[in-house]
């Protein structure tokens, strides 16, 4: 383990040690960035549960998560005084004693259009509001109706998609959506079903909200890499097309936090801080961005990744993508403390 990762590490234990924490549970939304095993509870190919993902988180057994370890919002969960880890909601080796401190209802390879979440059999959006009333009724039938409204009120709810429905579907099947929407338009389209699923968590009592923005897409080791015609560098195009929407998405937070009353919307844009680490690794100890650590690093994720784990590097600290698509631990506690510190911090 590098210096600089150790540093950090104790920066961060420090953070967590001086948070008086105001919040009561982290409620999720998402997809696999945010998503800690419910695929492993449903028929999908869009699955983790299987070395070497896990390897480096406690027990170094595989979770469901798509790292090597722990997510952003495990950390951030920490950072609040509440769990190191968040359990999945269809996890059957938790109850809601477990859940009413934290739980995630997402789903890796889901999006906020419907037509992403049926490319690999997964949870849409909509289902994941269906599984949260369900979860608010087993929350009042354990804390009692008023103790239950008064932590739904005062959880973070987070939500964090977005990227599949460019990369595992706009952008993949030329002959669906871009027939219908131009770029633009998708971007609209997209934002105005985030907005509404804001207001469908507001009426149900949620009041503290977290919006994901989209991270530099076009980076990802996968986009890169079969970037045969750029020199396998950034696809500038998506990382633009990332950009244009969280600035779509930050104007929708600020028109909602004037329109409802009492809510506390906040927008946490990875964006920045994210191109910051892959265009500087060796600040934060980083050695490599253009691939990842499990496989080749250069296409692999989820199965096909485990079928090529004889090649997975040793040491993850050293990478900033764990597959050819997500963050490795050590990368998602930099985005955590980042979005802790700027963000969150209001909360606290």
């Amino acid at each position: 383990m590098s210096i600089s990762w150790i540093l950090l590490l104790a920066q961060f234990l420090i953070l967590i040690t001086t948070i008086q924490a105001k919040i009561p549970a982290v409620i999720v939304f998402g997809d696999s960035s945010v998503d800690s095993g419910n695929n492993n509870f449903i028929p999908t190919i869009a699955r983790s549960n299987f070395e070497p993902y896990g390897r480096d988180f406690t027990g170094g057994l595989p979770t469901g998560r798509f790292s090597n370890g722990r997510l952003a919002t495990d950390f951030i969960s920490q950072a609040l005084g509440l769990r190191s880890a968040i359990p999945a909601y269809l996890d059957p080796a938790y109850n809601i004693s477990d859940f009413a401190v934290g739980v995630t209802f997402a789903s890796a390879a889901t999006g906020y259009d419907n037509e992403t979440s049926n490319v690999l059999s997964v949870i849409p959006l909509w289902e994941q509001l269906l599984f949260y009333k369900g979860y608010q009724k087993k929350l009042r039938a354990y804390l009692g109706e008023s103790k239950a409204d008064q932590t739904i009120n005062e959880a973070l709810h987070m939500i964090s998609i977005g990227t599949n429905d460019f990369l595992e579907n706009y952008y993949a099947f030329p002959g669906r959506r871009p027939t219908q929407y131009t770029t633009s338009q998708y971007e609209n389209f997209l934002a105005g079903i985030a907005e509404n699923f804001v207001r469908e968590l507001y009426g149900l009592g949620a009041r503290k909200i977290s919006l994901g923005g989209l991270p530099p897409m076009g980076c990802m080791p996968l986009e890169r890499n079969t970037n045969l015609m750029g020199g396998r560098e950034c696809v500038q195009s998506y990382n633009t097309v990332a950009l244009e929407f969280n600035d779509k998405l930050s104007k929708m937070v600020m028109k909602l936090n004037k329109e409802l009353p009492g809510i506390n919307l906040v927008f946490s844009n990875p964006y920045f801080a994210f191109m910051q680490i892959i265009r500087r690794p060796s600040l934060f100890g980083f050695e490599y961005t253009s691939v990842a650590c499990c496989a080749t690093g250069m296409y692999e994720m989820g199965y096909a990744c485990a079928q090529n784990s004889l090649l997975t590097c040793s040491d993850a600290d050293k990478y900033v993508f764990w597959d050819s698509f997500h963050p490795t631990q050590k990368t998602n506690l930099i985005l955590a403390d980042y979005v802790v510190k700027h963000v969150l911090y209001k909360f606290m």
